[in-house]
């Protein structure tokens, strides 16, 4: 399936102001890099990526985006997004009370291929559809088949402290770095009981729990770029693949070959159609 080259953030009118349960946008980008800064929007919207992989930072929490996956952001949350090329997928915008059961908070969902062939449909209508006929319930199913999605855990709690957020651009610079959190501590200036103690009270993670999910949402993004399993254990500082695998797989239940391999046979098999 082809979509033109757009900007993410490309929508010919205010999506605010289109007085219809959804609109969706296709978006793609071929070359570069995206960044959308802390923002609002009164509709909630919904990222999904068919090819690439993007994050949001909304909620406290750091979301990571991959291949076949949607983010869902509730209305006037506040959230910014970067993503970088190539990178292809919708951009999904919901009256909030469209659907009641639709989720209060984000969260990031699976997309099954009914849902993705809707958003693919839904994305050929114009802005202001007739609110009765095919279009009308084209919409109506797609906001049932997303009411009924799976949510995926692929959140990361981050901080607000500024100790902590030093915290995290050490980590996330040096991901590899296996220093105890002591050693950490020290490094931002607070002693280990007040940096276990703030990230239990901020993030609801111990250090050792938060550095594994950190090391999840990394190994997902280099993975979706092309990187093999053993270059990204020994990046992230894993003693050899094997140890590697073994925690992604009590993390997300599958190895990170199968897990990827999943979702660009998916993307690979749209592109055919």
């Amino acid at each position: 399936m082809y979509l033109p080259e757009l900007p993410l953030h490309l929508v010919d009118v205010d999506p605010d102001e289109v007085a219809r349960p959804v609109l969706v946008v296709g978006m793609k980008r071929m070359s570069g890099e995206h960044e959308l800064n802390f923002h609002t929007h009164r509709k909630a919207q919904l990222f999904f990526m068919h090819r690439g992989e993007m994050t949001c930072e909304a909620s406290n929490a750091l979301w990571l985006v991959p291949p076949q996956s949607a983010l869902w952001i509730p209305g006037s949350t506040r959230h910014r997004i970067k993503g970088r090329a190539p990178l292809e997928g919708f951009s999904m915008f919901v009256e909030p009370d469209a659907v009641v059961t639709l989720p209060r908070e984000c969260c990031a969902v699976s997309v099954s291929p009914l849902l993705r062939e809707l958003l693919f449909r839904a994305a050929a209508l114009p802005a202001l559809y007739p609110l009765d006929g095919k279009e009308a319930r084209l919409v109506t199913v797609l906001l049932d088949e997303l009411a009924a999605a799976q949510v995926e855990d692929l959140r990361l709690p981050m901080p607000t402290d500024t100790r902590l957020r030093r915290l995290v651009e050490l980590l996330t610079a040096h991901p590899a770095d296996g220093a105890t959190m002591k050693k950490w501590a020290k490094r931002i200036g607070v002693g280990e009981r007040t940096l276990n103690r703030l990230l239990v009270q901020e993030t609801g993670m111990s250090f050792g729990r938060w550095r594994q999910r950190l090391h999840i949402i990394l190994a997902l993004q280099w993975l979706t770029r092309g990187a093999s399993v053993q270059s990204v254990a020994i990046d992230l500082g894993y003693e050899s693949a094997s140890s590697f695998v073994t925690m992604f797989q009590k993390a997300l239940g599958t190895s990170p070959a199968r897990y990827i391999a999943r979702r660009l046979d998916l993307a690979s098999s749209d592109a055919g159609d």
